[in-house]
Order: C-alpha cells, then structure tokens, then sequence
C-alpha cells in the first residue's frame, strides 16, 4: 500500500469511523449477487454458443464469451452503481431517497452515467478473469501434477486476479471520475472515458491510471479467489461439470 493509500485509510478512521469504510454497502450487495450471477451465469452458455456456431474453444472465444457476459450484465446493473458512488459520498443519505432525487434533478438517463467506461471495463474484467482461470486450470493441468479440486481453483484464481486487476485498475479510476460527475454537459470536466483518460494522461502521468492499484488488488484478488473456488464447489454439488 502506498504512503498516500495509507494516510486515505488513516484520515478516514480518524475522521468518520470504521463505518466509513462501509458506505453504500447495501447497493454493493445487491449489485453483486445480480452482477456476479449473471457474468457467472452467462459465461458458459455463451461458450458453449461460440463453439457451436465456431466449432472452437479457443482462449480468443473464451475471451469473447466473458466479454459479453461482463458488458451486458453490467449494462443491466448500472444504475445501482451510480447509487453505490453517490451514497459513499454522501453518508446520510438513503438509497431510494437517492434514486429519487438523481432521477428528479438529472433525469432517469444519469443513473446510466458512465456506463459506457462500465461496459468496457466489466468485459474487460469478465474477460481477463475467466478466461486466465479457465486457461491457467488447463495449462497447470497439463504441465504439472495439479489435478482438479482446491489446490488447481487456487492458484488458476490467483492468476486470474492478477491479470485482471493490471487490466481493470486505469478503467475503475477512469469510470469512478465519470460517476463523480454533476451538473450539466458544458460544465462537466471529462464529455467521455477516452477524454478523461487522456486529460489524466496528460495532466498527472501514466501511473496516475493506476492510482489505489494497490487497494484494487486488495479487493480483487481474494474477491476473485473466493469466487471461482465456491462457484467449483457449487457447481459440483449440483452436478454440473468444472469451468
């Protein structure tokens, strides 16, 4: 973690409590379970669809599959993105209080804000993750003793993490400062995520894209650990074959 992540977190404890660290945890709940299940849902119906129109299986169409699944499900869950942001900076408020006054001051299309950067960056995470874990589960497989069971879910979830954090990161700052944004369209800062991109470029250097990677990680990895290894053993309780 670096020296200013750390005095982040330090400042918020100080300043607002542990509970700080939870805003809008109600809205990040209910968009994972509808996110996460449909990206995860998604994803092997629409590779078993590539590969009956393709005849493939291929890491391209493994990528391709998770990049659907990812940009349509967010495209679904969006607008309880934008609640989740708006609570975090806004402590008092309450969620349907919210949705309301988004709705009654920008118009029902603002809780759609960002979604474009979303769309991107969820197919990009979708695609990077179950595509390295699908990929990495049949190259350990084949070139070490790894059989299938926890130890082969681990460590193809530990690789699918990494990847997918060093993609996502620039994304998730990219579409968090687009969701910030208020007022009209003359007004805002960035008109889109390739413009704000190349403002952040442009104004704080390369690395800025990757500012709070650290804390991305810290959030990504074992999220993505604790999903693929109980998504395994869900599956396998219910008769379904491994990913």
């Amino acid at each position: 973690m670096s020296a200013k992540e750390t005095g982040i977190f330090l400042q918020l404890m100080k300043n607002e409590g542990r509970r700080s660290l939870y805003l809008g945890l109600t809205p990040a709940l209910t968009r994972s379970v509808l996110y996460g299940g449909l990206r995860l849902g998604l994803y092997e119906p629409t590779k078993v669809s590539f590969d009956w129109a393709f005849g493939s299986t291929n890491v391209l169409v493994k990528i391709a599959s998770g990049a659907f699944a990812g940009a349509f499900s967010t495209a679904l869950t969006n607008p309880v993105e934008v609640v989740k942001v708006r609570l975090q900076m806004n402590p008092n408020a309450v969620p349907i209080a919210e949705v309301r006054e988004i709705v009654s001051k920008e118009g029902i299309g603002a809780l759609w804000k960002g979604v474009g950067p979303a769309m991107v960056r969820a197919a990009a995470l979708t695609a990077s993750q179950l595509a390295t874990y699908d990929e990495a589960k049949r190259i350990l497989v084949k070139r070490t003793s790894l059989e299938e069971g926890f130890h082969l879910h681990l460590c193809s979830s530990v690789v699918a993490g990494l990847v997918s954090t060093l993609i996502t990161a620039p994304m998730d700052m990219i579409k968090t400062r687009l969701m910030l944004q208020q007022g009209s369209e003359s007004t805002k800062t960035y008109r889109n995520g390739f413009h704000c991109g190349y403002k952040v470029v442009r104004k704080e250097g390369p690395l800025a894209l990757y500012k709070g990677g650290f804390a991305i990680f810290a959030r990504l990895g074992p999220q993505t650990m604790i999903t693929f290894i109980l998504c395994e053993k869900l599956r396998s309780l219910a008769g379904l074959h491994t990913m």
